[in-house]
């Protein structure tokens, strides 16, 4: 099986639990991202103390602050990006940062769904836009044809989704509901199907992928053990990403690639 093989990732949510996860295994590769850019909300917190010791010792780890319902602040963490990039693009864009809110559907308020859905869905949407110039370069200088070859070494929008936002499943809802979380998971498998069909021509491959029930404070908030360790989750889905292709863009997989019904 082939190995990703990138110069540049950007990973959302990296401070703990999965984007942490991802962020520790790029750094172990046997030819590391040249660039490993890990954002989240406030990069001097103590929720941070993993990630700054990490960036202390390998200086390819760049850390940005980005508050991902903040138009303004997704837009200040590209230009960033931008400046150490170059002109040599973004491979990798990794939308990881996620939040939820556990309650029954008679308790669910506006302010829980448009807190979810900016959050979960118009986030990465956002990170999409202001960023695909940096994709299309990484694209443009990896692909012989342009629109043809997809691959995640090459240049793709992975979104972290879940079961939970699988219409065609009901995992889960007898242990716990999470509404807005479920829809706003659906509505970002429809953008990652929306992504994969406006951004092919730049060739940016787009996809879903649920990274399994994973042992995170997300993971655990319905107050059960989850089976699944972040190390698993994180090695299944790098797993996946390396042998996705064009024919696979604008799917929904879990860690272990199989396919979820929408």
């Amino acid at each position: 099986m082939a190995e990703l093989c990138i110069s540049s990732v950007l990973v959302t949510g990296a401070n703990w639990g999965l984007g942490l996860g991802f962020v520790q295994h790029f750094l172990r590769m046997p030819n590391p991202p040249q660039w490993i850019f890990a954002t989240c909300r406030d990069p001097k917190g103590q929720r941070a103390q993993d990630l700054q010791n990490l960036a202390s010792k390998h200086p390819n780890l760049v850390i940005i602050a980005l508050e991902i319902a903040d138009p303004a602040s997704i837009k200040a963490a590209a230009a960033k990006v931008g400046e150490h990039l170059g002109g040599s693009g973004l491979n990798l864009l990794i939308n990881n940062a996620g939040m939820d809110k556990p309650k029954m559907l008679e308790a669910e308020r506006l302010e829980d769904m448009t807190e979810t859905y900016t959050t979960n869905t118009a986030g990465p949407l956002l990170m999409g836009q202001v960023s695909l110039q940096h994709y299309s370069t990484a694209a443009e200088g990896s692909l012989p044809i342009p629109g043809s070859g997809l691959s995640c070494s090459k240049a793709a929008i992975v979104n972290i989704s879940s079961i939970g936002g699988s219409i065609g499943s009901a995992f889960g809802w007898d242990l716990i509901q999470i509404v807005s979380y479920r829809c706003s998971k659906a509505a970002l498998n429809m953008l990652s199907k929306c992504q994969s069909l406006a951004y092919k021509e730049h060739g940016i491959l787009c996809v879903a992928l649920h990274p399994g029930w994973v042992q995170t404070d997300m993971g655990s908030a319905a107050g059960h053990a989850p089976p699944v360790t972040v190390d698993d989750s994180v090695q299944g889905m790098l797993k996946v990403l390396s042998s996705l292709s064009e024919k696979d863009t604008g799917t929904f997989r879990d860690w272990e690639g199989n396919v979820i019904p929408w």
